[in-house]
């Protein structure tokens, strides 16, 4: 007869196994919190999530306002070969503004150590191709000629401030330009040379010709492996992958409003039409503002067309001294 309390041999061995059981889902319930509270952690840091290199982080973290940016109606017009010469004349002022910005700051910076690694100036640096592709469209005066929109300005206003205040954010305007420009914009010169009818000896893009660069691919390798050699604790890189996303945005509001501006029929009052009288095409075919048409040679572009205006003298001489009273008042805004 079995004693008070005494369990058999069976029902002890039972019993055991159920302890077992139970100590095991503790320990996996255990295990298991302790992974949601890393996750949270990890969340709440931004940091233990982070791929380890900074070229790879970047990459993940502006995916989304990358594709952004490549979805804004403009860039998707662009890309479509829906691109007039008024259009490009636009952006290639506007990065003009904002590459001089960059390199001002770069060249400012270009021995502090949260930058020194990718200073690349005879391979990246784009103002002057910028100067030899606008003094192309426009002329010796293109100084004069260009303007500087909202939203290009408040680029160019944080790219100053960064250089000025946090230069160790740099980087993350570098990155989002230079291998941008490196990778995509090859395809945007390609649209820009056929639509435009541009030269095939390369005038008008000098922006998008990298001669200091024989491979973009291997280029890029050496660019992402110095990002990756420049030292930054988890919350200077977080701040880095941040100031990323900040310029992806920033060049998303510079294509929206330059898609507003094309859109408008008229520029600070004048009717689109009224542009520089010819195009400066060295030895090519001159090209309309609003897409290429033939050129018979040796005529003359003029100012407004047959059948433009209306036959009545009265009212031609009319809009002729509005026209030139606004045009005082206002400046002529150049493209």
């Amino acid at each position: 007869m079995q004693e008070k309390g005494c369990l058999t041999p069976r029902l002890h061995s039972a019993l055991t196994e159920e302890g077992r059981r139970e100590e095991d889902n503790r320990g996996a319930q255990k295990k298991k919190e302790g992974k949601t509270r890393e996750m949270e952690d990890s969340k709440a840091h931004g940091s233990e999530s982070m791929p380890g290199d900074l070229s790879e982080a970047l990459k993940e973290a502006t995916k989304e306002v990358h594709e952004q940016a490549e979805s804004t109606e403009f860039m998707k017009n662009f890309q479509k070969g829906q691109v007039s010469l008024r259009e490009f004349k636009m952006v290639m002022a506007s990065l003009y503004y904002i590459y001089s910005a960059l390199e001002e700051e770069i060249e400012r910076n270009k021995d502090h150590p949260a930058f020194s690694a990718v200073y690349f100036p005879s391979e990246l640096h784009r103002n002057a191709a910028l100067q030899q592709d606008l003094e192309y469209f426009y002329g010796p005066s293109w100084r004069e000629d260009i303007s500087c929109p909202e939203a290009t300005q408040k680029y160019v206003d944080r790219l100053h401030y960064v250089g000025q205040h946090e230069p160790e954010l740099l980087v993350a305007h570098a990155y989002t330009r230079y291998l941008g420009d490196l990778s995509g914009g090859q395809v945007l010169k390609k649209i820009a040379q056929k639509v435009l009818h541009l030269p095939s000896t390369g005038e008008g893009l000098e922006f998008f010709t990298f001669e200091g660069v024989s491979s973009a691919t291997k280029f890029k390798q050496l660019y992402r492996s110095r990002m990756n050699s420049i030292e930054m604790d988890p919350t200077m890189k977080k701040r880095v992958l941040e100031e990323a996303k900040r310029a992806f945005l920033l060049n998303i509001q510079v294509f929206e409003e330059l898609q507003k501006l094309v859109s408008q029929p008229h520029e600070n009052g004048h009717p689109a039409a009224q542009q520089k009288p010819e195009l400066r095409t060295r030895g090519t075919s001159r090209t309309h503002e609003h897409g290429p048409v033939p050129v018979k040679e040796g005529e003359k572009t003029s100012l407004t067309h047959t059948g433009m205006l209306p036959s009545t003298p009265l009212v031609r001489w009319i809009l002729a001294f509005s026209f030139l009273v606004t045009t005082v008042a206002v400046g002529l805004f150049a493209m």
